[in-house]
């Protein structure tokens, strides 16, 4: 079933290496995040980098294993950039990027059919409601009713690496997140 997505964006996207979502492909718990990064692309496997240890921390602490979940991005490629010294860095999807895979992430959701969408960011946040204006610090920690499933936004995993500050806030929300897994 995914895979004639897979095979899809392929075609439309020839001559970028893509890293299309991995797990349970009847999971009541679809986390979705942002775009691979570097050792996601080397390994071919969503999260599975620095942000991917905090995502497995943050997974234990609300009593999810990770083959109960489907996980994937909104964009399926790594976006890059090129720093001033000439490393090739990670950067935010742009917005053509993120509308172009929209329709590939809702088929997914679509395909998948959980009954929780967790979004990890801004990107996913607003891929998932076709709303290029709305952020992650108006919705975190709170749900939001879609079709055939609700979404719950939280600020992405990496997000604490680099903002320490935000640590309080998403231990918080990832309470109300367990919380509201219980309860459906």
């Amino acid at each position: 079933m995914i895979g004639g997505l897979n095979d899809k964006i392929s075609r439309e996207f020839a001559g970028v290496q893509h890293v299309f979502g991995a797990g349970n492909p009847h999971a009541a718990v679809m986390l979705v995040g942002e775009a691979p990064g570097r050792e996601e692309v080397e390994q071919g496997k969503p999260f599975v980098g620095k942000a991917g240890k905090n995502l497995d921390e943050f997974l234990q602490s609300i009593d999810l294993a990770r083959e109960e979940l489907y996980v994937t991005n909104a964009v399926k490629f790594r976006p890059v950039r090129v720093s001033q010294k000439g490393t090739v860095a990670n950067r935010t999807p742009s917005a053509r990027e993120v509308a172009a895979y929209r329709p590939y992430l809702l088929e997914e959701i679509r395909l998948i059919a959980p009954k929780v969408v967790v979004t990890l960011g801004n990107t996913p946040l607003r891929s998932v409601l076709g709303d290029p204006k709305l952020t992650i610090g108006e919705v975190h920690g709170k749900t939001i009713a879609l079709k055939r499933a609700t979404l719950f936004a939280l600020y992405h995993p990496a997000s604490i690496i680099y903002n320490r500050a935000l640590a309080e806030v998403y231990r918080e929300d990832l309470a109300a997140l367990k919380a509201y897994l219980k309860s459906v």
